[in-house]
């Protein structure tokens, strides 16, 4: 606190004196309206960004899939729908299979060539099996042949159709009754990133294309989109997507270099699951970078706009202060902020690793191995470079939000 008690405090005339709304700000990225950039501030932020969205876009345009969708090991199957109406544990079969369990399900048909008929299939009772009850909405794997024939069908999952389309309107409830219309923009924004995700990168990816490349490409686009359709056209906003922009490369790099360093392939369980989808090869290296790109994009985001803000509202409350007083201030800000979202980001990597730490916690080695296999290994890489990028956000978007705030004309009544 010694930079504030030490900061001259400008003299309060009539003519400077002017009402403050309340402008707190927190994860939530509420902040005043910006006042506009000048000219010159302007014509650099748009000399920065304006090839970088060009080639995000050109990128996504050369890279986009233009031949047949890739067929794997389950074309041909449909998946079709039913509920179970029996559920009975018995033999599999007679002689040695009597020895192993099934469970025989009858299912009442609601969708598909036996809709409205009763099909009996057998499903093997494994540590992995789902276990099935009567009353279970279910999905079933449909190979084309009899369609009243078991054999015809395999038991795969549940239907979890109702109870996610309850949670994702819950979830819209709350963002736009909170958010209101900044909610509703986050919503669209939302639906852009995922939209960008599902007809671009996916598609891309298993047509053959190079995956940190797409992932490249399709980060790009997200974060100019969102950022932009979310807070605004504003130097405030540039900034954010400067810094973001910045801490991405920063990431790319720096797992691209510890990826070959430590000789990871990215082949873990899934992605040879994949492969065998697939039917050709794939740069699994590249999977894996393309994923630790993704991955911190949504990260960064936070980070990189909370400092922004941070900024123009000290600027705003104090047009005295220089750039080196606005970046000491917005600084501080950072230094909680980035402990909180590094914590984040090693718990959600953690959590969802969490089955493969415990299928390591059992085996008979010692912790030096566990930590350095690849599936392991992998995961940490992930999870240091992502967080080197988060912590390299803060300085670097804190500077050029000072640079920028002290170059735009102050807010007056």
């Amino acid at each position: 606190m010694q930079d504030w008690e030490t900061q001259p405090i400008p003299r309060i005339t009539e003519e400077t004196r002017k009402p403050v709304e309340p402008t707190g700000h927190g994860h939530g990225h509420g902040h005043s309206p910006a006042t506009p950039a000048s000219p010159r501030v302007r014509k650099l932020l748009t000399a920065l960004l304006a090839p970088f969205a060009l080639a995000a876009v050109v990128g996504m345009v050369l890279l986009y899939p233009t031949g047949d969708a890739p067929t794997g090991l389950s074309a041909g199957q449909q998946a079709v729908r039913g509920t179970i109406t029996m559920a009975q544990v018995g033999p599999c079969g007679t002689g040695d299979a009597a020895k192993d369990q099934c469970l025989t399900v009858a299912v009442q048909m609601t969708d598909g060539a036996a809709s409205g008929s009763d099909v009996r299939t057998a499903v093997p009772i494994e540590p992995s099996t789902p276990r099935f009850a009567v009353g279970d909405d279910v999905v079933l794997a449909y190979n084309g042949g009899d369609p009243l024939s078991g054999g015809s069908y395999q038991l795969v999952d549940f239907q979890r159709g109702v109870p996610l389309a309850v949670l994702a309107a819950l979830f819209a409830v709350a963002v736009l009754v909170l958010g209101r219309w900044q909610g509703l923009k986050a919503i669209v924004a939302l639906g852009l990133s995922f939209a960008v995700l599902l007809l671009f990168v996916l598609p891309a990816i298993l047509a053959g294309e190079n995956p940190l490349l797409v992932a490249v490409a399709g980060a790009g686009v997200i974060m100019f989109v969102v950022l932009y359709l979310t807070h605004g056209l504003s130097a405030r906003t540039s900034t954010a997507v400067l810094g973001t922009m910045v801490s991405l490369t920063l990431i790319g790099l720096l797992s691209a270099l510890f990826s070959a360093v430590a000789n990871l392939t990215g082949l873990d369980d899934e992605t040879a699951t994949l492969l065998g989808s697939l039917g050709h090869g794939l740069d699994t290296r590249g999977l894996l970078l393309a994923g630790i790109v993704i991955g911190a994009l949504g990260v960064l985001d936070d980070v990189t706009v909370t400092q922004t803000s941070a900024v123009w509202e000290l600027r705003a409350a104090n047009p005295a202060l220089g750039w080196r007083e606005l970046y000491a201030a917005g600084l501080r800000i950072g230094r909680d902020h980035v402990s909180s979202a590094v914590n984040t980001l090693v718990m959600a990597y953690a959590g969802a690793a969490l089955p493969v730490l415990l299928y390591s916690s059992l085996s008979d080695v010692g912790l030096g191995t566990i930590l350095q296999s690849q599936t392991i290994a992998q995961e940490i890489v992930r999870t240091l470079v992502g967080s080197i990028g988060l912590v390299a956000a803060v300085p670097v978007t804190t500077a050029v939000a000072a640079l920028v705030a002290v170059r735009e004309p102050t807010a007056r009544p």
